[in-house]
């Protein structure tokens, strides 16, 4: 490396330094001087140490750096010891981070600059969010800690060593890529969950739809039907949360398709569009005839972070789905999977958007596909709009049926325009 290189290399070890020792010295800085290991300059220089016999490895081999490494931590450690009886206190956090400047200085001089500044940055955030890491400790439940550590397990050990190709006589279910789908709704679940912990569970009652849309808006649409057959006077505003519920729904599904396959954007992006500034405008009606009696929304959603039964069983549904698609498919062409479709979407939309987007441009056609997922989008809302009927009552889910026929038929009008239908 030339000279302006080499300086700038350096700099940003002592910059990285400097980051660390700003944190450190400012968490002390109450301490008088000299009953401190290390604080703002002595971070500095561990960092510029670094880099510096980073700076001799072309000249004497690595060697040096790891004997210097390793001297001084041992020093660092003796100090941070020394210091440690002194105040009586365990913590070893100090310690771990003149390590860590020390080898993210050499990292500088010698990898990618890129990397170390990024390293330092977050290392700096590790240590200035103590306080608010600590208090989410104290509030963490053990099934909320479960949930994540089962989901990071799904994510980070079973998914890579699933064999990425189909296996079936079909060659329809690919478990890598079937894992990967019900991993992506669990973890739309425990996110649903973790927005409405950290808002808090009763910031609201169009929050908690929106939240809960994430998981199920059926479930949402059952909860608020429920809750206003009970409260008359406050119907209005569950109207309106099961309306914020339907469309985070359909947003929901068009971005889980256009993510797996983004040709399925346009053929489903304006319909869905049409039908959701329609149930916007009914939400619209609906809030303005709300009384001015505060409703609470039944959170049972979010009793469980992660309801792995579910997870599992979707997993069991969107395969099962995915090899009829595929039969049928083979079998009848495009009107079959448009059957399926209908009959599955009453049940869920997910298994047919899922498989239906993973087949477009293969074995199904793009046009059809969006026309399976449309479809079934339609037929969920139709379970939707019975169950806020036979649930909240007809007083109270007639305005539903409306707004929910008009949403379908103007994102029919819209398709057929398109030529998706």
């Amino acid at each position: 490396m030339d000279t302006i290189d080499l300086f700038q290399r350096l700099g940003l070890a002592l910059a990285i330094g400097l980051l660390i020792g700003l944190e450190r010295g400012w968490r002390e800085r109450d301490e008088r001087d000299g009953s401190r290991t290390a604080g703002f300059r002595t971070f500095a220089l561990i960092g510029l140490l670094g880099g510096v016999w980073g700076a001799l490895v072309p000249a004497l081999g690595p060697v040096p750096l790891a004997v210097a490494g390793l001297g001084f931590s041992v020093v660092f450690a003796l100090f941070q010891w020394r210091e440690g009886v002194a105040r009586n206190d365990f913590s070893v956090t100090s310690t771990v981070a003149g390590f860590v400047v020390f080898a993210l200085g050499a990292l500088a001089v010698l990898g990618d600059r890129t990397a170390a500044a990024g390293a330092g940055v977050a290392t700096l955030v590790l240590l200035a969010a103590r306080t608010n890491l600590h208090e989410f400790l104290k509030q963490l439940s053990w099934p909320e800690l479960r949930s994540a550590v089962m989901l990071l397990a799904m994510t980070f050990l079973l998914l890579p060593i699933l064999p990425d190709r189909p296996l079936d006589p079909w060659n329809a279910i690919n478990l890598y890529e079937l894992w990967l789908m019900i991993v992506l709704i669990a973890a739309v679940s425990f996110a649903g969950y973790v927005a409405v912990r950290t808002l808090g569970e009763h910031r609201g009652l169009l929050v908690s739809a929106a939240m809960g849309a994430l998981i199920s808006s059926t479930t949402v649409t059952l909860n608020n039907a429920r809750l206003a057959a009970k409260s008359p006077s406050a119907n209005p505003m569950f109207a309106v949360a099961i309306c914020v519920a339907w469309m985070v729904s359909l947003v929901r599904m068009t971005i889980v398709a256009a993510v797996i396959n983004p040709m399925l954007l346009r053929p489903m992006g304006i319909p869905i569009g049409v039908a959701v500034a329609i149930l916007a405008l009914a939400a619209l009606l609906f809030y303005r005839q709300t009384k001015s009696e505060a409703a609470r929304f039944d959170e049972s959603l979010f009793q469980n972070p992660l309801d792995l039964s579910f997870v599992f069983g979707f997993g069991i549904l969107l395969a099962g789905v995915i090899v009829a698609t595929k039969l049928l498919s083979a079998a009848f062409g495009q009107a079959g999977v448009l059957t399926l479709a209908g009959l599955s979407g009453f049940v869920d939309v997910d298994p047919i958007t899922l498989s239906s987007a993973q087949l477009s441009g293969t074995s199904l056609a793009v046009d059809a596909a969006a026309q399976a997922i449309l479809l079934a989008g339609a037929a969920n809302m139709v379970t939707k709009i019975s169950a806020s009927v036979l649930v909240g009552g007809v007083s109270f889910g007639w305005k539903l049926v409306l707004a929910g026929a008009v949403a379908i038929a103007a994102g029919a009008l819209v398709s057929a325009f398109l030529g998706v239908l």
